[in-house]
């Protein structure tokens, strides 16, 4: 019988995702524990979302408008910047930051 290394294969599948949780939640916790990360960031935290950064938002600007200062507001969508950046820069970044290179 003859065992397939493709994706197709549940057993294959199953192990890949395991090892891809495994690697963020390593890679999760170096990005804490070396502080590159801010608590303050959305998105990139656990327990933390858009949502969550939308409501943080929400409280400062009312905050600062219910004191009378004026508040600009300019959002940018990186959404698609993480598609285009090379992955040979962006290991070198990371590894740069402490990342030590059995976690890459």
């Amino acid at each position: 019988m003859e065992f397939g290394l493709g994706m197709d294969d549940e057993p294959t599948a199953n192990l890949w995702k395991m090892m891809e949780q495994l690697m963020l939640e390593i890679t999760s916790r170096q990005l804490k524990n070396k502080k590159i990360i801010r608590s303050s960031k959305h998105g990139f935290t656990k327990g933390k979302s858009y949502l969550t950064n939308l409501i943080h938002f929400y409280n400062e600007t009312t905050s600062l408008s219910d004191k009378g200062t004026s508040v600009g507001i300019f959002y940018i969508d990186f959404s698609r910047a993480f598609d285009t950046i090379s992955h040979k820069i962006l290991i070198g970044k990371l590894l740069k930051y402490g990342l030590n290179e059995q976690t890459m």
